[in-house]
């Protein structure tokens, strides 16, 4: 999934009220963007930090510049934009190009179920049960190269995790599928120390049938996809 505009690099001044951050261009102009991240960004918000934004000349849009990439400036990089998961996703079920879900025809986003909750993907047609995949994404990593989640206390994904379990004793299918959009990232666990209660909830839900599944991303100022699986481990 290629940007929509080519990217600028910029240099990060602050984030700040979650969506917000000032940042310098390369042409000494200092801009606000729009930060599509409402986790602490944990590890990726030092002022100074070399990033990517996205420019825009929506007029319905206030603000014309989004944060997209974080440059490692060693060749890595992560991906800040929450959206993005949902959008590559979607973009590799409809083309039926993920070997593990490429059974079902039929692709569903953001459909109504359990309390009050949407599933991010429906899919169903299959000579199988409806499956229920809920995505997340990953930017967090304190050890080189494990990835975890999340990044700040949860209660919206550990309510998810509930939904998935519930959807599995009706005796549908469910996936957990984790989407690092981390380049330096080898394997994927949580982080049981911010959020226990999502941790717990992972624990019962996977106890109860829900299926994980992890990708790494293939990232650059050019364009973001879906890369090769990742191993989760429970217990790294």
């Amino acid at each position: 999934m290629r940007f929509q505009t080519p990217l600028v690099p910029a240099v990060l001044i602050r984030r700040y009220k979650r969506f917000l951050a000032d940042v310098r261009l390369d042409d000494g102009r200092e801009v606000t963007a729009h930060c599509a991240n409402p986790g602490s960004m944990m590890g990726l918000a030092e002022p100074g930090s070399r990033i990517w934004l996205e420019p825009n000349d929506d007029p319905k849009k206030k603000l014309k510049f989004g944060w997209r990439l974080v440059d490692h400036e060693n060749g890595h990089f992560t991906g800040v934009d929450t959206s993005v998961p949902n959008r590559a996703l979607k973009q590799v079920l409809l083309n039926r190009a993920l070997p593990e879900l490429a059974a079902y025809p039929m692709v569903r986003p953001e459909v109504k179920y359990g309390e009050n909750s949407r599933i991010d993907f429906l899919l169903s047609g299959a000579d199988a049960p409806d499956l229920y995949v809920e995505v997340k994404s990953v930017t967090l990593s304190r050890v080189p190269g494990l990835a975890e989640f999340p990044d700040s206390v949860t209660k919206r994904g550990a309510k998810h995790l509930g939904e998935l379990r519930e959807v599995v004793r009706q005796g549908h299918r469910a996936v957990m599928f984790y989407l690092v959009q981390r380049t330096d990232a080898t394997r994927v666990t949580l982080a049981d120390d911010i959020d226990p209660a999502y941790a717990a909830a992972f624990d019962a839900a996977t106890d109860a049938g829900v299926q994980v599944m992890a990708y790494d991303c293939v990232l650059s100022p050019d364009e973001i996809k879906i890369g090769a699986p990742l191993p989760f481990v429970r217990n790294p």
